[in-house]
């Protein structure tokens, strides 16, 4: 067969044997690939359809081995993976645990920002909780302020409270600024702690140098607020502590005057005049859960209500004196030689030296018994105060009060003289228990004793 025999073979051949059976046509290709060339031809003739692929040697068994390798390798591959299924297996396994380990970075990482913005709201709610504390104490310390400057004893003697270095510009932020002209720290409240937490959520995890900075600043500013209001309670401790000890220690010293004089106590309290008052009695309670500065101001409330009736009290007994400026006595208390006869005498009161005109004043509280003229103490004003306690002014120049007339603590009753049994100039002043004549010097060295606290 020559090289262009190949072309026949497209059309189909009868066999001898064959009348009576279907006629197959075989591709050409096919029938190329079957029928070689003679030896000796140097190439290939692939006729299909009509159209002719002439090949050479090299070429067409290049072709034929690659197909041959692609079919033996892809059986190969089959043949391994059908018979070694654990490798995909692990390809698989590896394949799940890259997915599994990619699903707990990622909830590592939602964790930890669950746990930062926890640890936020936690930090937050603490220093709300902590703000809160501060203003409830500012709010009591408030109080306190009104509580203290409503009492007579306290008023001016709180000293002020002046700003720090570095606290001028406290007001922004909600950060507090100590005020200069009062006991007590005031400040703006912070923003809503809601719109404070959705301005951070975007910057939780972005700048959490600048969130501790911010928390830090936070810390600094209730500390400085602690410690400002810890300066605040102090002063107010201790001018309320300064007040009980000036009350106790008065309180000591009016009722060791009555003591000195010998006097008592009861029967002044009864004896002293009351002025026009009255109400419902409403008693005053302690509430369960007050604190020492409560507690300490219902003593002093109490010690004051007892110091008043005290006042009362001694406003009643003579122990002040009857004239003004440095006392200087021409004459005590006790025997003496009579100025006229010479002869021994008993002198019942003390002889003050003064200017004539000068005013007399009346040493306590009481009632004008006697006012003219009273032999040998001359022109006299004579003053009960209630208890058996009375006094006597004699000499004077000239009288300004009437019998029966209500008189005051210092009210001038007179004038200096030297009427009656005088040698000059001066106030003839006597102290009478039950009518009996006691040294005045006894009164008004418990006036001095009472007057030097």
């Amino acid at each position: 067969m020559s090289k262009s025999s190949a072309q026949y073979s497209q059309y189909p051949q009868h066999h001898p044997h064959d009348h009576g059976r279907p006629l197959h046509r075989r591709p050409a290709a096919a029938v190329a690939a079957a029928i070689p060339l003679p030896a000796g031809d140097d190439a290939y003739t692939i006729v299909h359809h009509g159209k002719q692929v002439r090949l050479g040697p090299v070429v067409f068994w290049i072709v034929v081995g690659t197909v041959v390798l692609l079919g033996l390798w892809s059986a190969a591959t089959a043949t391994y993976f059908a018979f070694r299924d654990d490798v995909l297996t692990r390809l698989i396994a590896r394949q799940a645990e890259m997915q599994y380990a990619y699903e707990d970075r990622i909830a590592e990482l939602r964790a930890k920002v669950d746990r930062t913005t926890s640890r936020q709201l936690l930090d937050q709610e603490q220093f709300d909780q902590k703000l809160d504390q501060i203003m409830k104490r500012q709010t009591a310390l408030e109080s306190r302020a009104t509580a203290l400057g409503a009492m007579p004893d306290v008023t001016g003697s709180i000293p002020r409270s002046t700003p720090q270095r570095g606290d001028t510009n406290q007001t922004t932020q909600g950060t507090p600024k100590p005020s200069p002209i009062s006991d007590t720290v005031i400040f703006v409240a912070p923003p809503d702690r809601e719109a404070r937490l959705e301005s951070r959520a975007p910057t939780v995890m972005a700048s959490p140098v600048n969130q501790f900075a911010k928390n830090q600043g936070f810390d600094n500013v209730l500390v400085r607020l602690t410690n400002s209001l810890d300066q605040v309670e102090r002063r107010q401790v201790a001018a309320l502590s300064a007040v009980e000890e000036g009350m106790d220690s008065r309180m000591r010293r009016m009722r060791g005057v009555v003591s000195d004089l010998g006097l008592n106590l009861a029967s002044l309290e009864a004896a002293a005049p009351r002025a026009p008052m009255g109400g419902p009695f409403v008693p005053v309670k302690l509430a369960a859960n007050a604190g020492p500065f409560e507690k300490q101001l219902y003593r002093i409330h109490t010690t004051r209500a007892e110091m008043d009736r005290l006042n009362r009290t001694l406003a009643q007994v003579p122990y002040r004196k009857p004239v003004v400026g440095e006392v200087e006595f021409t004459s005590g208390f006790g025997v003496r030689s009579d100025p006229f006869l010479g002869r021994p005498a008993m002198h019942t009161g003390l002889d003050f030296r003064a200017a004539t005109g000068d005013p007399a004043r009346v040493t306590a509280n009481g009632k004008v018994v006697s006012a003219g003229w009273s032999g040998g103490y001359g022109r006299m004003v004579e003053v009960d105060h209630g208890n058996g306690l009375s006094t006597r002014y004699g000499h004077l120049s000239e009288i300004n009060v009437k019998v029966g007339e209500i008189v005051r603590i210092g009210q001038v009753i007179g004038l200096v003289g030297s009427t009656g049994r005088s040698t000059g100039p001066h106030l003839h002043y006597e102290t009478r228990i039950d009518g009996e004549a006691v040294d005045p010097q006894k009164f008004l060295r418990a006036g001095v004793k009472l007057s030097a606290g």
